[in-house]
């Protein structure tokens, strides 16, 4: 387990996320224009620190599926009524997520781990919840599998950690199959009535 931890599954990130960023660049480039239409001039990618591997902040890179609209005092409009038709069948089939393979090749982030969150919670974290970031965070992980947005914060945080203590290429395939499956069933996309997950406050 250890030389996997500390060797192959880095040398398989580089090489999975590297062959299918130039297999897919033909699509990702129209799914590209598609969405700076969409979007009504917000661009196409959304950009956003987030914490990686022992919380060193890096810049994570996503298909933007929201607008910029705002309401007549500037602030933003809820993120259900800024989620366009197309942002939503891209979130749903996590084609939002594939721009995050430039970050794994970079080096930021893994193909299988804790998802990244945002700088805001780090203080927030109990110090078993923090032991998600020792290791690198992924485009897709254990609790993604085990609920994605339908479970709650708690839970998710709980998967995370057994993820670190049980990581290995036999649990990170069962990621990638679980993942598939749930991606073509468009499973556990949102929290129950939300059209994004709930912030975390420490409590919830």
């Amino acid at each position: 387990m250890q030389l996997y931890r500390k060797f192959f599954k880095r040398a398989i990130d580089v090489v999975a996320s590297g062959g299918v960023l130039l297999v897919l660049a033909v699509p990702l480039a129209a799914v590209t224009v598609w969405l700076h239409f969409a979007n009504k001039g917000a661009g196409a990618f959304f950009r956003q620190e987030r914490p990686g591997k022992n919380g060193k902040i890096f810049r994570v890179v996503k298909f933007k599926t929201m607008t910029d609209e705002r309401d007549a005092d500037g602030k933003l409009l809820p993120d259900a009524q800024r989620l366009t038709k197309v942002g939503r069948l891209v979130r749903s089939t996590s084609i939002d997520e594939l721009p995050q393979l430039w970050n794994v090749l970079k080096g930021d982030m893994s193909l299988i781990g804790p998802r990244p969150l945002l700088p805001k919670y780090l203080p927030l974290y109990s110090p078993e919840q923090a032991r998600r970031h020792e290791v690198r965070p992924g485009i897709s992980g254990w609790a993604q599998c085990h609920g994605r947005n339908a479970i709650s914060w708690q839970k998710k945080f709980e998967l995370d950690v057994w993820y670190v203590d049980h990581l290995s290429l036999r649990t990170d395939i069962e990621v990638v199959l679980t993942t598939l499956r749930k991606v073509i069933h468009r499973e556990d996309i949102s929290a129950e009535g939300e059209a994004t997950i709930q912030p975390f406050d420490g409590t919830n």
